[in-house]
């Protein structure tokens, strides 16, 4: 599996599938999952409200909607929206979103900085935790791991954590 970083927005990722950093409500109203609800139409939001609650640690996939990807991984990294959380929650969300991702038999998926906005998880620490867990996966059907983000800041935790 190989893992590049990539700096941009996630709707253009060159990947079957994208992560939203969920809550576990399915609403996507901050941050990235409001870019991917905008991208990909409000039916998107309503496919993962229906399958709320969502538990950290969790992933459900809703279609792409108006985008491009086959899918969206919705991998909560808090319970409520809005709440800071610890970076337990970002090697859970990796974690989980990974293993959907594998077991629909995905070979690429693309993801944003998990926890780093309203969940307030230092870029190093998300980073670090993120990297670790997507090495620590032992996949059977994905091949290639794309870290993307629109802060140049957190593409740079990214590189530091590989280093």
């Amino acid at each position: 599996m190989t893992v590049h970083v990539i700096c941009g927005s996630i709707l253009e990722a060159p990947a079957q599938v994208i992560v939203n950093p969920a809550n576990s409500q399915g609403l996507m109203g901050g941050g990235v999952a409001a870019v991917i609800r905008r991208a990909a139409g409000s039916a998107v939001e309503g496919e993962a409200v229906a399958r709320a609650p969502i538990p950290v640690g969790t992933a459900v996939a809703t279609t792409g909607g108006k985008t491009k990807f086959r899918a969206i991984v919705h991998a909560p990294t808090m319970t409520h929206p809005a709440e800071t959380i610890p970076v337990e929650n970002v090697r859970l969300a990796t974690r989980a979103a990974l293993a959907l991702a594998d077991q629909a038999g995905w070979e690429s998926v693309a993801l944003p900085g998990m926890g780093t906005g309203v969940g307030r998880v230092s870029l190093k620490d998300a980073a670090q935790a993120m990297i670790d867990t997507i090495y620590a996966f032992q996949p059977k059907s994905i091949r290639e791991v794309i870290l993307v983000d629109v802060s140049a800041e957190m593409i740079a935790a990214w590189q530091a954590s590989l280093r």
